[in-house]
Order: structure tokens, then sequence, then C-alpha cells
């Protein structure tokens, strides 16, 4: 047993040393890319701002050469040689102003003949500068820009030079710019920055040891070219090795040890820029991470293993609290289900509540109906007759009452048959159902409701459809569901600012579709659904009982039909009703010969 024992523990404590190490690693990995490249996004941010101080140090001074040239004295100059001397002061004071190192003004040659620095010993009045290659760029293209040692002064400068004019005589306007300022910042900082130009000479840099190196192995034409143009004159470029060839930089003492460079191209003068940052400061945070690592994985071990032996102990407790637990969840889900099912019966007995205060209504307003017809039903056979009887007794010569009573003979048998259709609507009669042409029975709701679209100030406008649309339906009762929709859009443009209706009629696949459209209030969102329930009505209390939509949509739905609602694009409401075509060829011969 105690051999037991111990081996176990000799097994605990190479865990314990397995997981340590395995934590010192990952951590390590870890944290030197998240150094690394914390390192490198410092660095690639130095080299941006960098680049730019360089670029509007440059851009200070590009146009030096073009505002200086535009003076009548370097005119002057290029065609005078007596107004050389009132040129070279005008240029002292430019240079004055300005901050520029040297202003000077080479002839179409490339001799000097007027220069800021006239009156010194090392004035550039007689130099001839015609190999350096900004006096040939300029002469060629009207600009021309290069980084060099002056061959006059030995001192460094960035010299831009513009092409100008005077007549039919050329010349060549310089500027040279002193960069070693930027220098001087840079090794106040401490900062291991570099500026190479573009064949890769750094002429610029933060540390002494590596001015006028290359950053990669020259090729022989470049040297002569570089010597040929006098660049780094009087400095061997060979003398030293490349700053980048195999692997220098990143093995140069530095104080804080090796360096990590990095390289951007700037885009206008192609010249390189160089930045590095000590790695030390890195590789001590991973090490460091990577320590911390190792004591937190032997502490959580040394700790999971503690708790693993807790763990044994509580078991029994744990599984007794999960039975109770079991138990408790068990029950409130029963009290859930309880408590569901009680608030389902309450949603489903107010939902018997509202059907049967429905229902209630429904019936009421058959037996109002039925009361209402037989009412109205014998008054109305009684003004038949009696126009019968007055049509007897007109003169033949009068062209003009018979057509009158005939129209009112007709409204009175349409409302005889409206009258019979509520009563068959009260008594829930389906009613029969013949062929029918919609057109006419669109014409006939229309002049129903004139009388009313008079009073609101609208002349509802009816497309009708391109060919006829017959379905099978009861055409009082069609007429009705139109009169109703047309009701519901007068009202709905009433003292509206320009009203208008639209009735149209178009076929789509196999359906009849009537649209009407009114640019009213419209009807909310809320309310589109429950607009067709019965007395549910978006007018004042007492304009309406509601009943109009949904015995509409009950009459649809006898003949196949449905009844929608929606919000018209321009505002207001369109109500869509859509019935089933019906062809003459499919019907029955004598169906189809009434």
């Amino acid at each position: 047993m105690a051999q037991r024992i111990r081996a176990l523990s000799g097994r605990r404590s190479w865990l314990l040393l397995i997981a340590a190490c395995a934590a010192a690693a990952v951590a390590f990995v870890l944290a030197w890319s998240l150094a690394l490249s914390g390192l490198q996004a410092s660095l690639d941010q130095q080299l941006v701002l960098t680049g730019r101080a360089v670029e509007t140090e440059i851009s200070r001074f590009r146009s030096l050469p073009d505002v200086a040239g535009e003076d009548a004295r370097i005119a002057a100059a290029l065609t005078d040689p007596s107004a050389h001397e009132a040129a070279s002061r005008y240029l002292k004071r430019v240079v004055d102003h300005s901050g520029a190192s040297e202003l000077y003004l080479l002839d179409a040659t490339g001799v000097t003949i007027a220069a800021s620095n006239w009156a010194t010993l090392g004035s550039f009045v007689g130099q001839d500068y015609g190999f350096r290659p900004y006096f040939r760029d300029a002469m060629v293209t009207g600009r021309g820009q290069f980084y060099a040692i002056g061959v006059t002064t030995g001192l460094p400068g960035y010299f831009l030079a513009t092409r100008i004019s005077a007549g039919r005589v050329d010349g060549v306007m310089v500027v040279k710019v002193d960069l070693r300022p930027l220098q001087d910042t840079w090794r106040e900082a401490g900062l291991a920055m570099a500026l190479a130009d573009a064949d890769g000479v750094v002429f610029l840099s933060g540390r002494p040891d590596w001015s006028y190196r290359a950053l990669r192995p020259l090729s022989a034409d470049t040297l002569a070219r570089l010597a040929q143009q006098r660049t780094y004159d009087g400095i061997d470029l060979t003398r030293t090795a490349p700053l980048l060839a195999s692997g220098e930089l990143a093995a140069s003492a530095f104080a804080f040890g090796p360096l990590h460079p990095r390289l951007i191209v700037l885009d206008q003068s192609g010249w390189h820029l160089l930045a590095a940052a000590p790695t030390a400061p890195a590789l001590a945070s991973a090490t460091g991470w990577a320590m911390g690592a190792a004591l937190v994985a032997l502490v959580l071990m040394a700790s999971a293993m503690v708790l693993h032996q807790r763990r044994q102990l509580t078991t029994l407790r744990l599984r007794q609290n999960e039975v109770l637990e079991a138990r408790v969840t068990e029950r409130t889900a029963a009290l859930a289900r309880e408590i569901d099912a009680r608030r389902q019966a309450e949603i489903d007995l107010r939902a018997a509540q509202q059907g049967l205060i429905h229902s209630e209504k429904m019936a009421a307003l058959g037996r109002m109906s039925t009361a209402i017809v037989h009412e109205i039903s014998q008054p109305l056979a009684a003004m038949e007759a009696t126009l019968a009887a007055a049509e007897l007794t007109l003169p033949k010569t009068d062209t003009t009452t018979a057509p009158r009573l005939d129209t009112v003979r007709g409204l009175i048998r349409r409302m005889q048959r409206t009258t019979k259709h509520l009563k068959s609507f009260g008594r829930k009669e389906p009613g029969d159902r013949v062929l029918v042409d919609l057109t006419p029975v669109i014409i006939s709701a229309l002049e129903l409701v004139t009388p009313r679209a008079r009073a609101v100030g609208v002349t509802p406008i009816f497309v009708p459809p391109p060919l006829p649309l017959t379905i099978m339906a009861g055409p009082v009762r069609m007429e009705q569901v139109l009169v109703n929709l047309l009701l519901n859009a007068l009202d709905a443009v009433e003292n509206r600012p320009n009203p208008q209706i639209t009735l149209r009629a178009t076929q789509m696949s196999r359906m009849a579709c009537l649209t009407v459209t009114d640019n009213g209030s419209g009807i909310a969102s809320e309310d589109l659904s429950r607009v067709t329930e019965p007395f549910f009505t978006t007018k004042s209390t007492g304009e309406s009982l509601g009943l109009g939509l949904s015995i509409s949509r009950t009459i649809l739905g006898e003949f196949g039909g449905e009844l929608a609602l929606a919000a018209a694009p321009g505002g207001g409401t369109e109500v869509r009703v859509s019935l089933p075509l019906v062809a003459r060829a499919n019907l029955p011969a004598q169906q189809a010969a009434e």
C-alpha cells in the first residue's frame, strides 16, 4: 500500500512538472508573438509618422524655385550678366525669409550665374553643376530632385530644381534643403532610424555607424553611376558591409540587445525609410510570462489534486442533493403545467364569451333585418303598383315622364331585390348563383353611390377590364359588396383635400381581381386584421355598426372569393377582392345559353 502511494505521488510530481513546462512553452510563444506584433506595429507607426515628417519638410520648399523664378531680376540675370549681382541679392533675401539652405540660378549649360551665398568663400557662382541629375532632369522634364553631398561645400542636402525661361533663354532655379535637423532629432531621441536613397544608400541616420552604408549589396553599375554623379563625393561606399546583409542589423550591438528592423518605401521619391527597435524587452516580457504561466500551472495542478480528493469525499452529498433537486424540479414543472393549463382555460373562456356576445348580436341583427324587410316590402309593392297605374294614365304624347317612371320602378325593384337578399342573409340562406359579368354589376354599384359621391365632392374612377370577367355569383349580393366598399372609400376621403377613388378590374391568372383604392387617412396597421370582424369599426361612435366588411367577406366566401385590405402605396387604403373566373365553354349547355 505504501509503495502504491509513493508511486502515485511520483506520477503526480511528473504530471506537475510536465504541465508547468507545457504552460511555460505556450505562454512564451504567445507572449513573444504578441510582443513582436506590438513591436512591429509601433515601428510601422513610427515609420508612417517619420515618412510624413520627411515629406512635410521637403514640401515646404518644393514650390520655392517656382516662386523665386517668377521675379523679374531672375529673368534679367538669364539674359544680362550685369544683373547677376542683383539676382544674387534677391536670392539671399529669399533664403533668409524661407529658411532654405541655399538658392541659386544655373544657366542653360549648368554654370551658376547667381546664388544666395555669392558673397561667401564657398560661393556657388561660377561653379559648373551640369553633371548633376537634378539639372539634366529639370532641363528635360521641367523639374528635378536629387540628394547628394555638395561638391563645393561638402555638406549633404536635397536639391529641388525647376526650369525657368526668359524669352528663348532657359535656366534652372535650384534650392538646397538641409535635412540634417531630422537626423539630429532622431539621435537626440535615441531612435534607430535611417533614410536611404532609391539605390539603398543611407544618407540620414539616428545612428552614426549606419551613415553612408548600403542597405543591400550595390551592383557595379550603380557604384559607377553614383561616382559619375558625385552623389557621395569623397566617401567609399564599399568600405563597410551592407546594413541588412546576412542579418548584420539583427546581430549588431545595441544598448538593449539585437534589433528588429522594419522598412518602407516612400511613394514620391522612392527613398527607403528604416526603423529598428531592440527585441530584448520583448524577450524579457515573454520570459516573464512563461515563468508566471509555469507557476500558475503548478498552483492550479496542485489545487486540482486537492480538489479531486475533496470531490471524492463529497460525492455522496452531491448525489443526495441531485435527487432532492430532481424532485423539486419535477414538482416545479408540474406546477408550471397546471398554471399554464389554467391560463389557457381562462383565455378559452374569454374567447367563448366574446363569441357568444357576437353570436347574440348577429342573431339580433337577423331579427331586426326580418322585421325591417317585412315593414318596407308592402310599401314598396304599393309604390310599384301606383307607378304602374300612373303609367297607364299617361297620354301617349308624353315622352318625358314615362322613362322617368321606368327608372323609378327599376329602383323600386332593386330595393325589393336588396330587401329579399337581406331577408335571405338574416335566415342564413346561401342564395342561388348564376353566371355574372362583373362590368354591369360594377356600373350599377357606381350609379347607386353617385348621390353620396356628389355630396363628398369626388367622382370615382372606373378602370374596366380589357376582357369580360365572368364569375358564378349572385348579382345583387355582388353589387351589395361593391356598394359597401365604395361607401367605405367615400367615408374615408370625406373632408380630405383632392379626394380620389379608383375601382380597377383586372384578371390575374384564373382569378378576377377588383381593387378599390382611396387616398384617405388609411387604417392603422394594428387594426387591419380586425376590420372584417362583426361590429368592429374605426369610425366615430354612432356612424357605423361595423358590419359592412363582415357581411361583404361572408358573401364573397359563399362565392369562393376572398377580401384583403392593405395600405395604399401613396397613402390611404387598398381593398382587393379576388373571385374565381368561370369560362363559358366549361359550363353546361343550358346554363351557358342562359
